[in-house]
Formats: structure tokens, C-alpha cells, sequence
């Protein structure tokens, strides 16, 4: 591949949470009826070249792990299905990720799209890990650096995420 093309192209909403260790995005290649192999294959050659190593796909179906595989992406699934208690999957989420971030791997969460379940998972994240005192600092943090608010379905699961055991210190 040559040309402006060679490095990849960012995915879609792409969003640092912490610079250059955990960022967010909606899914590479786009959401289901958008969604363009070449688009993912671009997306997947950016992250790799902007030294991302592990991917987290929160999405509710193991789609684009197989791709994942393919560009040598070590990553991660926790689906969050609705209707389902979610402390269980962000308890187990939450673990990889940091273990991840301890050991200097950066790290793209995604879902479809970058809407309240992925907002809401990063700010809960930050409340667990102790980077933001509180819930309500934590949402109007990823609010800020996303662009918009975040809706009851992810502060559900910032609430989810305060209740869960802390994450003991390193």
C-alpha cells in the first residue's frame, strides 16, 4: 500500500480517555449497516501503527474478533447484553483493562457505536481505578472529552461500576 492511505485512517469518534493508554471509538469499520471491510482494515492498520496493542469490543456479538486475529490485535470481549445484571462483565472487564494499562499496553475500547454503554463503561472505569473521585465527576469528564451526554444507559452502568468491589492497589 502506498500513499496517504499506507498508515490508516482513525476510526470514526476516535477519543483518548487517558493520552496515550486508553482510548474509545465506535467500532473499526463502522456499525452494522455501514459497515466496509476496507474501512476496518484501514482502521485496524492506524491502531497498529499508533502502537495500539490490545482491543476491548464490548459489542453484544464476537463480530470483527476474527479481523482482530487477522492483524495480529490482541483483544478482549466483554459483551454487555441488555436486560442482563452487567457487574459480572464490567468486574471482568474492568481487570483486563487494567492489568493491560500496568503493563504499558494501549488499549481502543469499542461498541457500535461511541454512545452511553461505551461512555458509560469509561467513566466507570475511571471511578474504579480511583483516577476520578466520584461518579458524577467521572460522567461530566467523559462527557466533556466525547462531545455530548451521556444517557441513562451509561450512567446505569457508572452506578453498576461504583458498587463493585475497588480494585486493590498494585
Amino acid at each position: 500500500m502506498k500513499g496517504k492511505w499506507a498508515a490508516g485512517i482513525p476510526p470514526r469518534n476516535f477519543t483518548w480517555v487517558i493520552r496515550d493508554q486508553l482510548a474509545l471509538s465506535e467500532r473499526p469499520g463502522g456499525f452494522a449497516p455501514n459497515h466496509r471491510r476496507v474501512r476496518r482494515t484501514e482502521e485496524l492498520i492506524w491502531l497498529r501503527a499508533q502502537g495500539f496493542s490490545r482491543i476491548i469490543s464490548l459489542l453484544p456479538s464476537q463480530h470483527n474478533l476474527h479481523a482482530y486475529d487477522d492483524e495480529r490485535l490482541a483483544h478482549a470481549h466483554f459483551p454487555l447484553l441488555p436486560g442482563i445484571d452487567p457487574r459480572p462483565v464490567l468486574s471482568d472487564c474492568y481487570h483486563a483493562l487494567d492489568a493491560a494499562l500496568l503493563e504499558s499496553e494501549r488499549v481502543l475500547v469499542h461498541r457500535e457505536e461511541l454512545g452511553d454503554r461505551v461512555m458509560g463503561v469509561a467513566a466507570g472505569f475511571l471511578v474504579w481505578t480511583g483516577r476520578v473521585p466520584a461518579e458524577p465527576q467521572a460522567i461530566a469528564l467523559v462527557e466533556h472529552l466525547v462531545g455530548h451526554q451521556m444517557g441513562s444507559g451509561g450512567r446505569e452502568l457508572v452506578v453498576a461500576a461504583a458498587a463493585l468491589p475497588p480494585r486493590q492497589p498494585v
